[in-house]
């Protein structure tokens, strides 16, 4: 099974927006629920987060590539189609 990795915080909208994206992409497309996603709050976890290179969550990680990672005022639309994206890439990777 295909593995990413997800920064986020709890208290994060850009967070709840990945989160609401994740299970409407699996819903439209079951396929997507074939890779794993392993959530790393970071604010529990700073010693997972220090091993990865980004500033903004959420971001996705396939091993230590970064797939995705969002933007200040990024809105929903754009998160769904970023999100969409990275898992294809997982997908495209083999």
């Amino acid at each position: 099974m295909k593995k990413v990795t997800l920064f986020y915080l709890a208290d994060c909208p850009y967070c709840r927006y990945a989160k609401r994206a994740l299970a409407e992409l699996t819903e439209e497309n079951p396929i997507y629920g074939e890779i794993e996603v392993e959530w790393v709050e970071e604010s529990r976890h700073p010693e997972i987060a220090a091993e990865y290179d980004y500033y903004y969550v959420p971001t996705v990680f396939y091993g230590k590539e970064k797939l995705y990672e969002a933007h200040p005022s990024e809105d929903y639309a754009s998160c769904k189609k970023n999100l969409k994206a990275a898992l294809d890439a997982v997908f495209a990777k083999g």
